[in-house]
């Protein structure tokens, strides 16, 4: 199964040959553990890498239930799932990005930039419509109440805690990434820091039991990132395209407003109200004010960075925009006295001589001697 077109042979385990072949080792991997589920003896060892692990069986009004909590055999399964993603990204990019790419001729940069933006809008896309479908079975549109009440909220549902797995996955992924996809060093720190920022919100939400409030965050990042990657590769196809931009800017605010807001209503009111407030590392419970606000700072500091990055943005682009306004006026004006200075000449010059307009020279009057 191969991912890559074969321009080239390289000699084995070079770094060429893992950059060109890095999906194929991966998707043998991936067999390799799934074979281990045919065996007796290695089946428990593959189980704890593809299953989620510690769950418990309780019982409801709807009968018995299983829910999930978290431990340190999560690696493991994020590991495996993050071998899944790499070869994701792999058939994303060969099957639909490459394709799209020879025929839109773009630039090694504006290259770069499409391959991004197409694979974290496929992304973003799945996750964002996965994080609704949960929210709304969950009950949480209908009682947004329930996102502290009750807590901690050690105990997941399946689909809760395979969504938070599999986010761990991708964002620890895009770090390998940087190398097989040869990103360039200017691009890697900017890539660099919205990974890290993923990973710093995603396990913060996981491990300090607040993944309700988190999967609704999520779920408002990931819509508003969708419209930008969208809107950019509108842009790569079609350069006139700059009304989704400004679409994408509206929602781009009113994101940053209704986290902020979410964020003071669910840890700021509701967890302050919560009678159980202690620090209990057995039960999961972190609801305790230095925690409260430590979560509050982070995420109002990355809030207010990504709009003053936003706002900053913008005010150059207007600066550019008036600079280019303001060039083509006064290329404009020049032309216009130009045409109005031909337009006013009689004659031009030719080797020192004044011409008439029909391109003969005026003769000279002969002056009488006295």
């Amino acid at each position: 199964m191969a991912f890559r077109r074969r321009n080239k042979s390289y000699p084995f385990f070079s770094q060429e040959f893992l950059i060109q072949n890095h999906a194929d080792i991966v998707f043998s991997l991936v067999i390799f553990i799934l074979i281990g589920l045919m065996f007796e003896t290695t089946a428990k060892t593959a189980i704890l890498f593809i299953q989620p692990q510690y769950n418990i069986s309780t019982m409801s009004a709807d009968g018995e239930v299983t829910l999930y909590h978290y431990g340190w055999k999560d690696c493991a399964t994020v590991l495996f799932y993050l071998c899944i993603t790499i070869i994701l990204h792999a058939v994303v990019q060969e099957y639909v990005l490459d394709k799209v790419n020879r025929r839109l001729h773009l630039s090694k940069s504006k290259n770069t930039k499409f391959n991004e933006s197409g694979q974290l809008c496929v992304f973003y896309l799945a996750s964002s419509l996965w994080s609704f479908y949960v929210i709304a079975t969950e009950g949480y549109l209908l009682h947004p109440s329930s996102l502290w009440e009750n807590y901690p909220h050690v105990h997941l549902r399946f689909q809760v805690k395979f969504f938070y797995l599999t986010q761990l996955a991708y964002w620890f992924h895009a770090l390998p990434e940087l190398y097989f996809q040869k990103v360039r060093k200017e691009e890697i720190p900017r890539q660099l820091q919205y990974i890290s920022l993923y990973l710093l919100h995603i396990l913060a939400a996981y491990l300090l039991n607040l993944t309700r409030v988190g999967l609704v965050l999520l779920f408002l990042q990931y819509l508003s990132e969708m419209g930008f990657h969208l809107s950019r590769l509108f842009y790569f196809i079609d350069e006139n395209h700059h009304k989704m931009f400004e679409m994408w800017s509206i929602g781009f605010v009113l994101t940053r407003m209704i986290t902020l807001t979410l964020m003071f209503l669910a840890v700021g009111f509701g967890l302050a109200r919560s009678e159980n407030q202690m620090l209990d590392l057995e039960t999961g419970n972190f609801n305790i004010l230095s925690i409260r606000l430590l979560v509050l700072f982070v995420v109002c500091f990355t809030q207010s960075w990504l709009l003053w990055k936003f706002f900053r943005f913008q005010l150059s682009r207007t600066r550019e925009l008036r600079l280019e306004q303001a060039a083509r006026k006064r290329a404009a004006a020049k032309q216009q006295m130009q045409r109005t200075l031909k337009r006013d000449s009689v004659g031009h010059h030719e080797n020192g001589l004044i011409k008439a307009e029909n391109g003969t020279s005026p003769r000279l009057k002969k002056i009488k001697a006295p």
